[in-house]
C-alpha cells in the first residue's frame, strides 16, 4: 500500500531533522525578540533569526508543535529573517528555536528563546521587608504576594546589572500565596529597582501583569536634612498638607519615606535662597492613610546613595474616627482657672465619655509634639490631667486636647473646644521682692520718724535748760 500524505510529511520532517542533526557544521544561528522576550498581551513583537550570508531558508520551531511554526526565506541577500507577531497572545508564548539552510545543508539549532506573555492575570503586590529604605551594607527581603494562587514567582532587577530569580510560592498566614527573595548586602553602587510576576507551573510562559516597580533607597552617612510641616504636628482631616525637606548640603533631589510604608516619592531640589536646597511633598487632602512617622533623605545627581535620614516627623490626623469608636470630642477644663499668675500650679483636665487610651494636649502655634498621657478611668469616664506647674508667661496660649486609641495612635478624635490660658501679673519672686522692698522702706520711714522725733525732743530739752539758766 502506498504511503499517505501525512506519512510522507512526517518522513520529510524526520529526514530534515536528521540532516540538521548530522550536519551541525554551520555556525549556530542567533535568535532574539524585539523589543524583548517578555511581552505585554496585545502588543507587537518580532522574533529574529540570524545565520550566515549563505542562508537560503530559515526555519523556526516552537516547542510542543508537530510542524514548523514558521519557514521563511530572506526577501533578498542577507543573513537574517523575522517573524512579526502583531498582537502577542497566550498562543504565541513558548520556547522557540531556529535553523537555517545553505547549499551545503542545515545548521544546528540556535539557543532557545523563551517568549513570555504578561498581563494574563492581575498584578501581585510587591513589598520590601521591613522597609524599602535600607542602610548601606544591610540585607532586605522582597515579598511578592497574590490572591491568584500562583505556585511560581519571577523577580527581575532592572538597570545596567539586570538579573532575575524564580522561586516557588508558599502560603502566607493571611491566605495569599507569597514568594520571598532575600537581597543583600545592599550597596549604593547600583540602582536597586525590581518588579515581580506570578505564574503557574503548568503554563510557565504565561505571566501576570507586572507588579508596581519597587526601588530600594540606600541610606548612607552624609548630612541629614530637616523635615518639617508649616501646619504643625496636628492636622485636620481633609486639610491640604505639604511636608518640606530642606538641607544646607547641596543635594539635587529629596525622597520622602513613611515608616511602615512602601512608597518613596522623590522630588528635585529647588534653591529658594543661597546655600539652601529644599523640596516640597504635597500630600493633598489628609486622610487616615497619612497619619504616621515620616523621614526624608537627600541625594546627589543620579547616585543611588542617599543621605542619613532626617529626624522623624510625627503626623497626627484629627477628626477621623477609627472604626467609629471615637464618636464625641473630649472636654478640656483648667484648675484653678483660665487666668493665673506666673508661678501658680495649673492643671488642664481632658475628659471623654468614650473609651480612650491616650489623651494629647496641643498648644496652638507650637512646633513641638503634643503632650501625651495615658487615660485613667474615673466614674465611667476617661480622663488625663496635664500639669503645667509652675506656669510662666510662655505657657500662655490656646490649648486643645484630643483622644486616641492604641490601635491607631496617629489618628485622633475631634478636638476639644479651645481653652485660652492667660498668664498675667508679677512673678512670685518679684512679688516677694517688692514686698520686702516696701517693708524695708516703711521700716526706714519709721526709723526716720523716730529719729526726727527724738531729735525734736532733744532740742526742746536743750531750749528749756537754756531758759532756766538765763533766769
Amino acid at each position: 500500500m502506498a504511503p499517505g500524505p501525512s506519512t510522507l510529511l512526517g518522513l520529510a520532517l524526520c529526514l530534515a531533522q536528521t540532516a540538521r542533526t548530522q550536519q551541525g557544521t554551520l555556525p549556530k544561528p542567533t535568535i532574539w525578540a524585539e523589543p524583548g522576550s517578555v511581552v505585554p498581551s496585545g502588543t507587537p513583537v518580532t522574533v529574529w533569526c540570524q545565520g550566515t550570508l549563505e542562508a537560503q531558508v530559515f526555519h523556526l520551531d516552537k516547542e510542543g508543535t508537530s510542524v514548523p511554526w514558521d519557514r521563511q526565506k530572506p526577501p533578498g541577500p542577507g543573513d537574517k529573517a523575522q517573524l512579526a507577531i502583531p498582537q502577542m497572545t497566550e498562543q504565541h508564548a513558548g520556547s522557540y528555536q531556529c535553523y537555517y539552510s545553505t547549499p551545503t545543508g542545515w545548521s544546528e539549532g540556535s539557543d532557545r528563546l523563551e517568549l513570555v506573555v504578561t498581563g494574563s492575570y492581575s498584578k501581585p503586590s510587591f513589598l520590601a521587608l521591613p522597609s524599602p529604605v535600607v542602610t548601606s551594607g544591610r540585607n532586605v527581603i522582597l515579598q511578592c504576594l497574590s490572591l491568584q494562587g500562583f505556585n511560581r514567582f519571577f523577580l527581575t532587577k532592572e538597570g545596567e546589572d539586570e538579573s532575575s530569580w524564580t522561586v516557588d510560592g508558599e502560603r502566607h498566614p493571611d491566605g495569599q500565596i507569597q514568594a520571598l527573595f532575600p537581597m543583600g548586602p545592599v550597596t549604593p553602587g547600583h540602582r536597586w529597582t525590581f518588579r515581580c510576576y506570578g505564574f503557574y507551573r503548568h503554563t510557565p510562559r504565561v505571566w501576570s501583569a507586572p507588579s508596581n516597580p519597587l526601588e530600594l533607597l540606600v541610606s548612607g552617612l552624609s548630612g541629614k536634612p530637616s523635615l518639617l510641616t508649616l501646619q504643625g504636628p496636628v492636622v485636620t482631616s481633609g486639610q491640604n498638607l505639604t511636608l518640606q525637606c530642606r538641607s544646607d548640603v547641596g543635594y539635587t533631589r529629596f525622597a520622602l519615606s513613611k515608616v511602615g510604608g512602601q512608597d518613596l516619592p522623590q522630588r528635585p531640589a529647588r534653591r529658594p535662597q543661597v546655600g539652601l536646597a529644599q523640596a516640597d511633598f504635597p500630600l493633598g487632602p489628609v486622610g487616615t492613610i497619612h497619619g504616621g512617622r515620616y523621614r526624608c533623605y537627600g541625594g546627589h545627581g543620579l547616585s543611588s546613595e542617599w543621605s542619613a535620614p532626617s529626624e522623624p516627623l510625627e503626623l497626627l490626623v484629627a477628626g477621623e474616627e477609627p472604626a467609629g469608636r471615637l464618636r464625641d470630642r473630649p472636654s478640656l477644663s483648667v484648675r484653678p482657672g483660665p487666668s493665673v499668675a506666673p508661678g501658680e500650679n495649673v492643671t488642664l483636665l481632658c475628659q471623654s465619655g468614650n473609651r480612650t487610651d491616650t489623651f494629647l494636649l496641643s498648644k496652638e502655634g507650637a512646633a513641638h509634639r503634643p503632650l501625651r498621657l495615658r487615660s485613667q478611668g474615673q466614674d465611667g469616664r476617661y480622663q488625663a490631667e496635664f500639669s503645667l506647674s509652675p506656669v510662666t508667661s510662655a505657657h500662655g496660649g490656646t490649648y486643645r486636647c484630643y483622644g486616641s486609641l492604641s490601635t491607631d495612635p496617629y489618628l485622633l478624635s475631634q478636638p476639644s473646644e479651645p481653652l485660652a490660658l492667660v498668664v498675667s501679673g508679677l512673678t512670685w519672686y518679684l512679688s516677694v521682692l517688692i514686698g520686702v522692698s516696701v517693708t524695708f522702706v516703711l521700716l526706714l520711714l519709721v526709723l526716720l520718724f523716730l529719729f526726727l522725733l527724738h531729735r525734736g525732743q532733744d532740742r526742746r530739752r536743750k531750749s528749756g535748760a537754756a531758759v532756766s539758766d538765763a533766769h
